[in-house]
């Protein structure tokens, strides 16, 4: 299968924490984000759980709270760093606490942690700067582990999403355009190299390591059209642009039947920080 954005839209590859306005785009809708956005696998839950010296985590760029609240319910206490208010009201909302921050300007106050995690959201932090931050507030064995979602759609359904985001958004940072096809996690690897970097870059930590948990979610039409417009290279559209795209994913989706099943990898980089827990 290909993946050419936005089926698969990675943030801009030079610098995507400096993109703030993208970074700080998914807000507008957190209904909307909530509600369609997918969790993350209870085994990678499980795993940076069983692979932390305790239960205190801090969640970077938490969002509405979906990998928050995922923690909690396996018996973890959480703290969310969240920069953009709406997101963080709603995650209050929902039982999680947050602080209103950057992880880059958050002030800990103290505060140390078993677990410093992120989902989906790393890439809006400065790798290094970042690294070194959780360095500084995880106990010794605590373990950094910022994760994302890899998602890959049927060709017909990529294919269509890309032909039409051409079309309306030509000149967008998320097209790649002429670029040969290469799997999703072909695409994401530059990322979770980044990741891997800073984290050696900060000289605390163990050296890093991908955990890799693959699953399937079917989607119906209404389902992904849902979504796709909490998509970081869909957020900041005009209403008419955003319709043109979704018109041509429709036809796509009811051109297979009507729905559609998504290859996800949820992809860990991850390592624990020196000393003895």
């Amino acid at each position: 299968m290909s993946a050419t954005p936005p089926a698969n839209p990675r943030p801009p590859a030079s610098g995507p924490h400096q993109h703030r306005q993208v970074a700080e785009s998914f807000g507008g809708d957190t209904d909307r984000y909530d509600r369609t956005r997918p969790p993350y696998p209870d085994a990678l839950v499980n795993r940076i759980i069983g692979a932390s010296p305790g239960h205190d985590v801090l969640d970077v760029g938490c969002g509405t709270g979906i990998e928050a609240r995922q923690f909690q319910a396996a018996g973890c206490s959480v703290l969310g760093v969240e920069p953009d208010p709406r997101m963080a009201e709603f995650a209050r909302r929902t039982g999680v606490d947050v602080d209103v921050a950057t992880f880059e300007s958050w002030d800990p106050a103290g505060r140390e942690f078993d677990a410093v995690i992120a989902g989906t959201a790393w890439h809006w932090v400065d790798p290094v700067a970042g690294a070194a931050k959780a360095a500084r507030i995880l106990r010794p064995g605590g373990r950094l582990a910022p994760f994302h979602h890899v998602f890959e759609a049927p060709p017909e359904v990529t294919e269509a999403q890309a032909r039409v985001y051409r079309q309306v958004v030509p000149d967008s940072p998320f097209n790649r355009a002429g670029e040969p096809p290469r799997s999703a996690l072909d695409l994401y690897q530059p990322l979770f190299a980044k990741i891997a970097d800073g984290i050696r870059a900060a000289a605390s930590f163990s050296e890093p390591e991908q955990w890799q948990f693959d699953w399937e979610r079917t989607y119906t039409r209404d389902e992904w059209l849902d979504q796709l417009p909490t998509l970081g290279s869909l957020t900041q559209l005009a209403p008419d642009k955003l319709a043109q795209i979704l018109d041509g994913v429709r036809a796509a989706i009811d051109a297979m039947g009507g729905s559609f099943t998504m290859a996800y990898s949820t992809v860990a980089v991850t390592a624990s920080r020196n000393g003895v827990a």
